[in-house]
């Protein structure tokens, strides 16, 4: 049965990976909001723009790099739906041209945004943008292809929490703060754990494809471990920020999400070893993500209208 094109593309994008990418924008753009910073609705919605085409673009080329180097060959049928590529290639709906041609347009749209911030912002905006850019096209690209040598989780962790958040709170606040670098740990680590979850079911094949990521490199069991303990510290940075005084105890909103992080943990040590049933696990990382994100969003939304 033929997909319509607009539904090959939406599969290509993997929309799936875009929130987590959007949550940490608003929290920086919402954390400076409740400090009392004018909200600049027109630099939030640009770096939403620029953030979400990165992320497509990355998601794209990704999915080519990883196609020609045999690491997503695995059918439809055959494949844990929250990890790998699309399957667009390996089905045939499109071909790598296509979407590398996609993904430059993706790319020199992010440009483009971060040009203007840079233009109307000053240089910080310059060097976040051209990191997380730069991050996203050498992720699989050679000669550097850090996701292909055990960095690419470190990289997902610091382009999806500190340079995200801090580049929303910049361009509102125009500098930055221990309380927003503080609160882009959280999501950051939890963008690791999603990450190193999504590697397990890609083991052998990662390792078939000499993609040597942290589970391809240590095994799945060391995965496991390198999951819960960045689930973990994620869970810590945010008890700590209330400890010390550098939020105020609405932040506990984001523990919410607790109950999906426990079911992803659970799911994934049973079916350590099968590449389809450990599929909720990866499903509920997702959504113990957006929980999280939502949580901080809303805990200083409400600070933030306390303080008006």
């Amino acid at each position: 049965m033929s997909c319509s094109p607009i539904v090959v593309w939406i599969r290509a994008f993997r929309l799936h990976f875009i929130i987590p990418a959007i949550l940490p924008v608003l929290l920086g753009s919402v954390i400076a909001w409740s400090q009392r910073y004018p909200f600049h609705v027109l630099n939030c919605l640009l770096v939403m723009l620029g953030v979400t085409l990165n992320s497509m673009g990355l998601n794209m080329l990704d999915d080519v790099i990883d196609f020609r180097n045999a690491a997503d060959r695995r059918k439809d049928k055959e494949k844990n739906p929250y990890s790998g590529g699309s399957g667009v290639l390996t089905e045939n709906l499109l071909t790598p041209n296509s979407l590398l041609k996609a993904s430059v347009l993706c790319f020199t749209g992010t440009s483009l945004t971060g040009i203007y911030l840079f233009w109307v912002c000053g240089w910080p905006v310059l060097f976040l943008s051209l990191f997380g850019l730069l991050s996203s096209i050498f992720y699989t690209v050679p000669p550097i292809k850090f996701g292909y040598r055990g960095f690419g989780e470190l990289g997902l962790l610091v382009n999806f929490g500190p340079v995200l958040v801090l580049g929303a709170y910049y361009v509102q606040a125009g500098g930055f703060a221990i309380e927003p670098l503080l609160a882009s740990l959280i999501l950051g680590l939890i963008m690791w754990s999603m990450i190193i979850v999504n590697e397990i079911p890609d083991y052998d094949d990662d390792r078939d494809a000499r993609k040597w990521n942290l589970v391809a490199r240590f095994g799945r069991q060391a995965g496991l471990l390198l999951y819960v303990v960045g689930l973990v510290a994620a869970y810590l940075v945010l008890i700590f920020m209330v400890l010390s005084s550098v939020s105020s105890p609405l932040v506990l909103l984001g523990l919410l999400s607790l109950p999906w992080a426990l079911h992803s943990i659970l799911v994934a040590g049973r079916f350590l070893h099968n590449p389809l049933h450990i599929a909720p696990a990866n499903l509920s990382i997702i959504k113990a993500h957006t929980m999280t994100g939502l949580g901080l969003i809303a805990s200083y939304l409400i600070n933030g209208f306390i303080r008006q």
